[in-house]
């Protein structure tokens, strides 16, 4: 009813080989990485980098499965910092360095779900950005 399809012994051993190189390169080992936290009042997001900060995994609680205000929970960025703690455990992450950055309620509840999977911190960081002159003052009223 369909096509037929033709395979080739030439090409499906060409790509085999291809692919094999790319998992190898996929899995390499980090022992030591950055945990960047961006905690919003509507979600929380992780990026996990090496220390030279090239990306290798991140997460959001978007990401995970949950909608609308409970993106921004407690709950929802200690399961996406358990997600992400797998994911870097399977790549030999033993230790990480945090940069915690926005005012939401996720900040904490994030790490302790990081740290829940084993994997050490060696120092944590705050990037938030802070005014320190504030915005500009409305002009007088003229009358």
């Amino acid at each position: 009813m369909g096509k037929k399809r033709i395979v080739t012994t030439e090409g499906a051993e060409g790509t085999g080989e291809a692919k094999a190189k790319q998992l190898v390169s996929a899995k390499k080992r980090v022992d030591a990485g950055i945990l960047f936290v961006q905690s919003t009042y509507n979600n929380t997001k992780l990026l996990v980098t090496d220390k030279s900060g090239n990306a290798l995994m991140w997460g959001s609680s978007g990401g995970a499965g949950f909608r609308g205000a409970k993106k921004g929970t407690p709950f929802a960025a200690a399961k996406v910092g358990e997600t992400l703690a797998l994911k870097a455990a399977n790549i030999g992450m033993k230790e990480v360095d945090v940069v915690v950055k926005g005012v939401g309620s996720g900040r904490e509840s994030a790490i302790r779900g990081f740290i829940s999977k084993g994997i050490n911190i060696t120092s944590i960081k705050d990037k938030t950005p802070i005014p320190f002159n504030g915005p500009k003052p409305k002009k007088p009223r003229r009358v």
